[in-house]
């Protein structure tokens, strides 16, 4: 039987969670390794019967003592809850040449598109040694998205955008699991990440079945809503273009001022009179209930991709 104790590290955030964790365990056994002897000594020093000393200790050693505990610990933990954080927040880094694959999380299945718009169903096929995000959403209840080979692990929420970023650096298949218990068959909810190197990668996704990619997608679905009726420019009611709009600040009517990025753009789909532009009145419809996770995972990839003139 092979009985694996530490799961193999294939990505660049498994090497640094890895190195915190081994640090965490050598803490730990360090300070379990004092407590036991010091246990021993005194319980042997001063069993029944010895002749050891015993009495008050002064009160000078006893406030030096306390206050050295005190202020290590303190000092042990600031580090380490620094290091963690500085760690996470690295990782959440944007890189700008990403590879983005589309998850969609739905009861009990992983549902996932590339950029080409090939898709997969319990499975993910990516390339070793390219930076990856993947942008997450449910269709239904909380999933997890976690792969122990990676180190990541990722809530996946209805009515919301969720991203995990990471660079696999090592070949093979790996297990994908849901961490969050999301009904019946949760345990069933499962699948494998594969790791190529990027030739035989780029042979697998040439030879998978191809649609138009997801900003194509988008912009089908940005004609048919009637989206382009008053944000192209064609039609009576005035609407802020989205052109070159993705990544900048716009000024709202009450004074705020919200970056452009996915939740803003979902926000502005469902709830549109939550943040109103300045200059425009609130005449936009909700979808919410007219278009779903998926299809909102295609709206916001085509206005990304607009460039900076009209759409």
């Amino acid at each position: 039987m092979d009985i694996q104790l530490w799961p193999v590290a294939a990505s660049d955030v498994a090497t640094r969670v890895d190195a915190i964790v081994l640090v965490l365990l050598l803490i730990t056994g360090a300070i379990m390794t004092l407590v036991l002897v010091l246990l021993l000594t005194f319980a042997i020093r001063y069993r029944r019967g010895s002749g050891a000393r015993r009495g008050e200790l002064p009160e000078l050693v006893k406030k030096e003592v306390e206050i050295g505990w005190t202020a290590a610990t303190l000092f042990l933990a600031l580090f380490i809850f620094a290091w963690a954080a500085a760690t996470t927040l690295g990782d959440a880094r944007p890189v700008g040449d990403a590879l983005e694959i589309h998850v969609a999380a739905k009861q009990w299945m992983w549902k996932t598109q590339h950029p080409n718009g090939a898709r997969e169903i319990d499975a993910l096929h990516l390339p070793r040694g390219t930076p990856t995000r993947l942008l997450m959403t449910s269709q239904d209840v909380i999933h997890s998205f976690f792969v122990p080979a990676f180190r990541i692990k990722q809530d996946v929420l209805p009515g919301r955008l969720t991203e995990l970023r990471f660079t696999p650096t090592q070949t093979g298949e790996f297990p994908l699991y849901c961490t969050e218990y999301c009904g019946t068959l949760h345990a069933r909810m499962g699948g494998t990440v594969t790791v190529m190197e990027p030739e035989d990668y780029g042979r697998w996704l040439s030879a998978q079945p191809q649609g138009d990619d997801i900003g194509h997608e988008g912009a089908a679905l940005f004609v048919s809503l009637g989206c382009s009726g008053c944000h192209a420019g064609r039609g009576p009611v005035r609407a802020p273009g989205l052109a070159g709009i993705w990544g900048r600040d716009v000024q709202l009517a009450d004074g705020r001022v919200r970056r452009v990025d996915e939740s803003y753009l979902r926000d502005s789909i469902l709830q549109p009179r939550r943040d109103i532009v300045a200059g425009y009145e609130p005449q936009m419809p909700s979808f919410s209930g007219i278009v779903g996770e998926e299809e909102l995972l295609r709206l916001v990839a085509y206005i990304r991709s607009l460039p900076g003139g009209q759409p």
